[in-house]
């Protein structure tokens, strides 16, 4: 059964069709193309018009254009219309019309994508089951994970972000989701907002798009819970709190961290549940009870669903952890590597640090005779105006005091540098670049070292280099 007829693509985006064809997938990117998809020709950093030719070359199924490119026949296989984004939009508006099932949309300053990741796990074990790809949550990924989605999903997952106020209701609206997460609401992007109330009304307008008797689930935690609960109930929606504090309908209870598992206790709707995930983190215990409030929002096994979760585990870039053998004899020596260089806020570098804090180097396997907890921290971005002020605010976090040597790289990590005590200043750095070229001084073997900032920040330079220092270990 084929994905999309010529025909019913033609009918949703009213268009312009050149010859009869069925197509199997959707791609935006001729690197990953495969035989049988529809190549969608969208105007980015290039005009997506330049690659068609070559998408048809690898086996594209069919084109969507705004004209025939040229070196492309007329009779190619091509569906015409007068913009391509809006026709991507018109496509995933269909897709979600003829599906039959139930649809889940995730939102939240931190955590989203782990978020939208283990509901993969967990649901997919469950029904049929379509989920976003990667980070695919803006004004092109959202429409594009609805039009990649089969007619017979049975539970969809929709991953949306934002960058600036209005971002999130239009797609909300597209994706119609039955139930709504919001994880948290932290100061990211906050440049483009006027405060943290300001990104919470951003956030709770998700609600816009539920069905009706729909299901918000909302962290509890808050100081802008209050805005997310009260603009849920005004549209209509049943809400169920997730969190730590006492009141939430479910209500993390106990945690414990090994080096790459928590165990979590807790209570959903007076029912005690014990669970774990694939990773460390107190906000990872958090956002699994989401997941499990959604699980029951959907009326899904929730005792399957709790043990689903432990096969969850973060991906590159998200707080995976990695053991890497500096000596390929000498399997002794060898160091943790934590990589978190994916985004970083002040939400999620707190969490980030507490995993590292409860990490266990190990002694008298190196150069020092102590194995370290080791931070590199790169810049956060867009903070807006007090954006120096959070970033000398990690001095103060709890969990700094376990961290033995931190590195910093940018400009706005200059003050945390100069505020740290002497003993517990790594090296510093204006580009991470620098940093990234004395890899094999930053780290030793028993150490545990955790690699976070913003994106833009490229300490993944730095995670790079130090992968390139040693080779991953066996796994059982």
């Amino acid at each position: 059964m084929s994905l999309w007829t010529a025909a019913e693509a033609g009918a949703a985006t009213r268009g312009e069709l050149r010859g009869d064809w069925s197509v199997n997938g959707v791609s935006i990117d001729t690197r990953t193309i495969r035989p049988g998809d529809l190549f969608v020709a969208l105007k980015a950093a290039r005009d997506g018009h330049e690659f068609v030719a070559q998408a048809l070359d690898k086996g594209a199924g069919a084109a969507l254009v705004d004209h025939v490119p040229e070196g492309v026949a007329p009779d190619a296989p091509l569906l015409i219309v007068p913009d391509v984004l809006e026709a991507l939009g018109d496509l995933g508006r269909a897709a979600r019309a003829r599906m039959g099932g139930k649809v889940v949309a995730v939102t939240g300053s931190v955590g989203k994508t782990s978020t939208k990741e283990m509901l993969r796990v967990v649901l997919s074990h469950q029904a049929r089951t379509h989920v976003a790809e990667a980070s695919y949550n803006n004004h092109w990924g959202v429409p594009l994970t609805l039009a990649r989605m089969p007619a017979d999903t049975e539970l969809a997952v929709i991953e949306i972000g934002m960058n600036h106020p209005g971002e999130i209701a239009p797609l909300a609206r597209l994706a119609r989701p039955h139930v709504a997460m919001i994880t948290t609401v932290a100061a990211a992007h906050l440049e483009a907002f006027e405060d943290l109330a300001g990104i919470a009304r951003e956030k709770a307008s998700i609600f816009e798009g539920l069905e009706p008797g729909g299901v918000a689930v909302v962290n509890g935690d808050l100081d802008t819970s209050p805005i997310l609960i009260d603009t849920a109930l005004a549209r209509g929606a049943r809400v169920i709190t997730f969190g730590e504090a006492a009141g939430n309908h479910h209500r993390l209870t106990g945690i414990g961290f090994s080096d790459d598992t928590t165990v979590a206790e807790a209570r959903a709707w007076r029912t005690q549940v014990l669970y774990k995930v694939g990773a460390a983190g107190r906000h990872f215990a958090v956002n699994a009870l989401g997941v499990l409030a959604v699980a029951w929002a959907l009326g899904l096994d929730r005792a399957l669903a709790a043990a689903d979760l432990s096969r969850w585990s973060p991906p590159a870039g998200r707080g995976m952890r990695e053991v890497l053998l500096l000596d390929r004899v000498e399997e002794g020596l060898s160091f943790e590597l934590i990589d978190d260089a994916f985004n970083a806020n002040p939400t999620s570098m707190a969490a980030a640090l507490e995993v590292l804090a409860a990490a266990t180097p190990r002694d008298n396997v190196g150069r020092h005779s102590h194995g370290r907890r080791v931070a590199v921290l790169g810049e956060m971005l867009e903070l807006g105006p007090d954006e120096a002020a959070m970033h000398l605010g990690l001095a103060d976090l709890e969990t700094m005091s376990a961290i033995d040597v931190v590195h910093c790289v940018g400009q706005l990590m200059r003050p945390l540098y100069e505020a740290l005590p002497e003993a517990q200043r790594g090296r510093y750095a204006a580009k991470a670049e620098s940093l990234a070229g004395k890899a094999a001084r930053l780290v030793d073997a028993g150490d545990v070292v955790l690699v976070k900032g913003s994106k833009g920040s490229k300490v993944s330079l730095v995670v790079d280099a130090m992968r390139k220092l040693g080779h991953p270990a066996a796994q059982s």
